[in-house]
């Protein structure tokens, strides 16, 4: 499950880094910490909450769509949770509802190809 973890955390990294492209912001002086870290957080404890590093609740099959219900979860506890960080900065729910669309598509996107990569052999 390893390999699970470290693909989750990339996949996060680039969504807060596409996030800063689109925004044509600049990620330096500590702003992808303030993006990142949260992040991981609400994504470590929804993932977790979801089953996702847990074995024996994860089936190939149910694997994809637990990983967005995770990452829908997981963008409103982030946004908060950079609100803190920030030191109590208003959440905007435009960019909390962004979040989790962006966290979902891209943890859905990374389990299917991770299902597809690291396939046991004999399974259809």
């Amino acid at each position: 499950m390893l390999w699970t973890a470290v693909g989750d955390a990339l996949v996060l990294l680039g969504v807060s880094l596409a996030g800063f492209a689109t925004h044509q912001s600049n990620p330096a002086g500590g702003r992808l910490l303030a993006m990142v870290v949260p992040l991981l957080a609400a994504w470590g404890l929804t993932a977790f909450l979801g089953g996702l590093y847990q074995p024996g609740w994860v089936t190939w099959k149910s694997t994809a769509w637990r990983a967005v219900l995770a990452g829908i979860a997981a963008g409103p506890l982030a946004a908060v949770l950079r609100g803190l960080w920030l030191g109590s900065a208003p959440v905007i729910p435009v960019f909390a509802l962004v979040l989790s669309g962006t966290t979902a598509l891209g943890m859905g996107l990374w389990r299917i190809l991770a299902m597809w990569l690291f396939k046991p052999k004999g399974r259809a």
